[in-house]
């Protein structure tokens, strides 16, 4: 391992340095990326002053946002059994660090610090945790092998890794060999993953499928948000109602039309649009698009509905709950980049509808495969798929049961990668309290 730590140390590290740099000067996000971290270690020295010097702390690490909810569910369970634990937890992304502010569950909230060695024994030595989770794949090797050095038990939750890992060339293969080697857990989501870390080549960490965290996290979200009613009940009442979630403009081209179709077909029908960025440019576009073909008013205007066949939503925060009143649901994104949450509208008993980009999503390739979704690749399909489900009312409450099917028979990864880190501890001699 000492001529990797030479080659990540002396090459890899500063010419990284050096491009964020200089992507800075052009990009708001890496500059963003830059300003949060200019006095890192001076809020995190102040921060860590106020928890107990004896104080069992765990630190979750997660690249952005979409990986810190799967981080939420053992936070949460590990705070309800143990109040007096510490959870430090930090990111490498503005989006998942400026959206967590808020999170009431965690002692530190912070980015994770540029990985030279240096920075990441200091990180180390400030928060001095008792074991280090970090979600899914991001690893950093400074840090890691800081742990090491402290003896700290590391584990990798919802750990995935790309198949071409283990067929890339020699040298790189072997310095992830030895990288994941460092650790003593990787508790993956289910068989494949697991067979991918063994093809590494993998001979010191704990390797077992325990599941994936999201789906208890979407089954406790939705039991939550069954009691936020964010639409008055003369809105949503004898409406067949369509949740269009987190769309992008290049699903609205797609999607729109078909709609318009439903909407002239059914007096009854009501769509509920929830842009992906409710900025003003994106909400203006959507305004103009429905003009002339669909009446329209925005979610903070609701006061004054006079039976408006699309809602658009102009908050955040609230998709989860609004999920709770449709009848079908488009997921968006699956025009463009790739599809967002399947699991939400799921967790509801929804079935779904989304568009060919879905190979991102493990959870929708399980859906389609177990008749709880379906994929339109045009405008005439999306409106054939909707069509039939709006009006087979037993098809629509089979794909339902099929979509809360997948939900309901894949939660208890929690509890699973939580008695793995309470032996962990346990064998440290570092007990929860």
């Amino acid at each position: 391992m000492m001529f990797w730590k030479i080659v990540y140390n002396w090459f890899f590290v500063p010419s990284s340095w050096l491009v964020v740099r200089l992507y800075a000067l052009v990009n708001r996000k890496a500059r963003s990326w830059l300003d949060g971290r200019a006095d890192l270690f001076e809020q995190l020295r102040s921060q860590a002053a106020l928890l107990s010097p004896d104080s069992t702390r765990i630190w979750f690490h997660s690249s952005s946002l979409g990986e810190f909810e799967q981080a939420k569910p053992i936070i949460a369970t590990l705070k309800a059994k143990f109040p007096a634990v510490d959870i430090i937890v930090t990111f490498f992304s503005p989006s998942g660090y400026k959206h967590s502010q808020t999170y009431k569950l965690a002692s530190i909230i912070s980015y994770i610090p540029f990985d030279t060695k240096a920075n990441a024994e200091r990180f180390i030595d400030l928060i001095r945790p008792s074991a280090a989770v970090i979600v899914r794949y991001d690893l950093w090797p400074n840090h890691v092998w800081a742990l090491q050095e402290g003896k700290i038990p590391m584990f990798i939750a919802s750990a995935t890794l790309k198949k071409t890992t283990s067929r890339r060339l020699p040298m790189f293969a072997q310095f992830h060999r030895e990288l994941y080697d460092c650790l003593n857990y990787i508790l993956t989501v289910q068989e494949e993953d697991r067979s991918v870390f063994e093809a590494v080549g993998l001979t010191k960490p704990v390797l077992k499928v325990i599941g994936d965290t999201r789906y208890d996290q979407v089954k406790k979200r939705s039991e939550e948000s069954r009691a936020k009613h964010v639409l008055p009940a003369r809105i949503v009442e004898g409406k067949k109602i369509l949740v269009i979630g987190s769309s992008w403009a290049e699903d609205e081209r797609y999607l729109l039309p078909a709609c318009f179709s439903l909407l002239s077909s059914n007096p009854k029908m009501l769509i509920i649009l929830v842009p992906h960025e409710p900025n003003e440019e994106n909400l203006e576009r959507v305004e103009y698009m429905l003009s002339g073909r669909a009446t329209h008013i925005r979610f903070s205007d609701l006061n004054d509905y006079a039976n408006e066949r699309c809602v658009i939503i102009d908050s955040v925060g609230i998709l989860m709950a609004l999920y709770q009143y449709a009848h079908v649901a488009f997921v968006g994104g699956s025009f463009g980049n790739g599809i967002h949450n399947v699991l939400e509208p799921a967790a509801y008993g929804v079935p779904i509808v989304f568009g060919p980009r879905y190979e991102n999503s493990q959870e929708a390739a399980r859906l389609l495969r177990d008749g709880g979704a379906f994929v339109g690749e045009s405008s005439e399909m999306l409106l054939s798929r909707l069509k039939r489900l709006f009006e087979n009312e037993t098809l629509r409450a089979e794909c339902g049961k099929k979509a809360l099917a997948l939900v309901e028979k894949n939660t208890g990864a929690t509890g699973r990668f939580l008695s793995y880190l309470e032996g962990a501890l346990h064998m440290q001699d570092k007990k929860l309290q």
